[in-house]
């Protein structure tokens, strides 16, 4: 027989807002919110797991003393979308992370974000291609970077906000090898290493 889905589960009045999220309970699933909907997310495959955390090494080593770098936190871009991406990569002010608590539900806000970061998994291909960089435009954010499991090893996909009126991400670079940048600060990552045991 199958067990009845809790209470906390049903779909509120209106449908899901990114702050009926922070009233989750704690033994809910990991979930992210797109267009109202909840969206649960699948466990990770050893390829998402190890380039996730090498990659949030390489670039915590790059970045200023005022950046930040975070794994799967959500950030609210509005009403109905709370995206958890696999990476951002946020500045902010010393003493100033009034978003980001200990022990309570966090976000980032788009604002401060500088990168945010996607490890496309067989269940996430569309949304992390198509949907969310839409999102992420739309909010401001000015690096996108989607990686790709390939047969040799990582390919890193890197966007820029276009600066148009129309917000829209536009190709910078592939990296299978090494990634250099410039902005948004000097980055120098050992692409194929992001899967190889330290």
């Amino acid at each position: 027989m199958t067990e009845p889905l809790p209470d906390w589960f049903l779909t509120p009045p209106g449908s899901w807002t990114a702050d009926d999220m922070d009233d989750l309970p704690p033994e809910a699933p990991r979930m992210e919110l797109i267009d109202g909907a909840l969206v649960l997310l699948s466990p990770q495959t050893r390829f998402h797991s190890r380039v996730m955390r090498y990659l949030a090494n390489a670039l915590e080593d790059a970045a200023p003393k005022n950046v930040d770098v975070l794994t799967e936190m959500t950030m609210k871009l509005g009403k109905h979308q709370r995206p958890e991406p696999d990476l951002l990569v946020y500045a902010f002010e010393e003493g100033a992370d009034r978003h980001l608590g200990w022990y309570r539900a966090a976000h980032v806000p788009p604002e401060d974000v500088l990168i945010v970061i996607e490890i496309v998994s067989p269940e996430s291909r569309e949304r992390d291609r198509t949907t969310k960089p839409m999102k992420y435009a739309a909010a401001g954010i000015p690096h996108f970077w989607r990686i790709e499991p390939e047969d040799e090893g990582p390919a890193i996909h890197v966007y820029e906000l276009d600066g148009t009126s129309a917000p829209r991400y536009v190709p910078i670079t592939i990296a299978r090898e090494r990634l250099k940048l410039d902005a948004p600060f000097p980055i120098d990552i050992d692409v194929r290493a992001l899967t190889t045991r330290r």
